[in-house]
């Protein structure tokens, strides 16, 4: 964070300080993890139904804090405020005009993570950037990561997520993009809006925050994000493999590793790329990351050279590895919902070259999709036989639409297994697995971790 003294935070957050010098400065990290706490830093206490924030005042202080924000006093230099995630919120608000950077924001149904992930990476050819680790992309994440950036950074690099209408909105006043772009409208807690009109319309609040100069980077793609351009006063541009995109990939082919190979389209020319990321969904995620190049005085050359260097950072998300038996996995296992679950099919399709090596599919319960549960889950079984995936395991309670799904397509040669747990899910693969198989593991959230860890620790074929 820029350096603060106490009476500036205090005053920005609505808050009171109780013991210590006003005039004593915050040089350090802004922290609600006492154990990350670095000297000179300000510790958020949060107060928890199991854990509360405040009773690890002391070891944020050990540890070189100046002082806690909280709801109550404590032994320290303490500013107390009624609600310390409002105040986090607050105090982001007020440092984020005050930085000398360019905040580029992220947002869609899925691939938001990897897209900030591959964005970031590209802006820091260019100078300092800042980026939340994994998916802080709330209430809490958001300002966190606003709070990490200092006078020497250059780019803020953002993610913003929504369960209701007004959560981007609330996000972009904390701190609102410069450069936004919506990647796609989806199903992903539908459960939550009730359709996906309403995603569209929460989705859409983050370019309508950008200001007149700014620019908005909409998938041509997706009907419904295309048709968000009247919705911002900033120039807009489309990216995707529509042929009136501005930024868009011609002759997409796909490799052994399921890496995708295509021509780079742009106003000022074209360039031949090939992506060291696998999945060719990572197509459309790295035109976003070349139009935010172009937008900060990248060449089609500059980026023919950085876009193939680009990597996936965060966990869980299309890691492909190569175990010693022979068999591939790929680990989608963070979090998934039907449309992230289908390209992670279609990947897994590419990388078995189509029927060349023998294909696994062992995929858990898709959450908060209310009304389309069963839909979303079957249409993702169908694909999966349409593609001929050879064997779908379906884990877990709620699963079961999906081998339902894969059941129903004629003429499919493969097999649906439905098992009851992921320890079953282990069972079963350690004594069916061969040299040469192919599997994906993919769920929401921990629905199938164990899955993807009991075969990264070379489970026995």
């Amino acid at each position: 964070m820029i350096a603060l003294t106490l009476a500036e935070i205090a005053r920005a957050v609505g808050g009171t300080l109780v013991g210590g010098d006003p005039d004593t400065r915050v040089t350090g990290t802004v922290e609600h993890d006492s154990r990350r706490i670095t000297p000179g830093g300000l510790f958020f206490a949060f107060p928890g139904e199991k854990v509360d924030g405040h009773d690890y005042a002391p070891t944020a202080m050990e540890r070189g804090a100046v002082a806690v924000v909280g709801q109550r006093p404590v032994d320290a230099p303490t500013i107390v405020v009624e609600d310390p995630l409002r105040a986090i919120g607050l105090l982001a608000t007020y440092v984020a005009p005050q930085l000398d950077a360019t905040i580029v924001g992220v947002t869609g149904s899925s691939g938001k993570t990897t897209t900030k992930d591959l964005v970031a990476q590209l802006v820091a050819e260019l100078g300092p950037t800042i980026a939340p680790a994994g998916s802080l992309n709330n209430e809490l994440g958001h300002p966190s990561t606003v709070l990490r950036a200092d006078a020497d950074t250059r780019f803020l690099v953002l993610e913003y997520s929504a369960r209701h209408i007004g959560d981007i909105d609330y996000l972009c006043r904390i701190a609102g993009p410069r450069i936004a772009a919506v990647l796609n409208v989806g199903t992903s807690h539908i459960g939550e809006f009730g359709s996906q009109d309403n995603i569209a319309t929460a989705k859409g609040e983050l370019i309508e925050a950008l200001p007149d100069t700014g620019l908005a980077i909409l998938n041509a793609d997706d009907p419904r994000v295309r048709a968000m351009a009247p919705r911002t006063r900033a120039r807009v541009v489309l990216v995707g493999e529509a042929a009136d995109a501005d930024v868009r990939a011609e002759d997409v082919t796909v490799d052994e590793r399921g890496r995708a190979v295509f021509t780079l389209v742009t106003p000022e020319g074209s360039v031949p790329v090939a992506l060291g990321v696998p999945g060719r969904h990572q197509v459309g995620n790295v035109l976003v990351a070349a139009a935010v190049g172009r937008e900060l005085g990248m060449s089609p050359g500059q980026l023919g050279d950085i876009l193939p260097r680009l990597r996936l950072v965060s966990a869980r998300r299309m890691d492909v590895f190569d175990r010693r038996d022979g068999v591939t996995v790929i680990d989608d296992s963070y979090n998934a919902n039907p449309a992230s679950m289908a390209a992670a099919v279609r990947s897994l399709a590419d990388m078995s070259g189509n029927g060349k090596r023998r294909s696994w599919a062992v995929l858990g319960y898709m959450a908060e999709l209310g009304p389309e549960e069963v839909a979303g889950h079957e249409s993702v079984g169908r694909l999966a036989a349409e593609l001929g995936v050879d064997r779908l395991v379906a884990v877990g309670d709620g699963a079961g639409p999906l081998a339902d799904g894969a059941e129903k397509v004629a003429g499919w040669a493969g097999e649906a297994v439905r098992v009851t747990d992921q320890e079953a899910a282990i069972a079963l693969l350690g004594g069916a697995l061969s040299p040469g198989d192919v599997v994906l593991v993919k769920g929401s959230r921990y629905r199938t971790w164990q899955v993807a860890d009991a075969l990264r620790e070379g489970l026995s074929a």
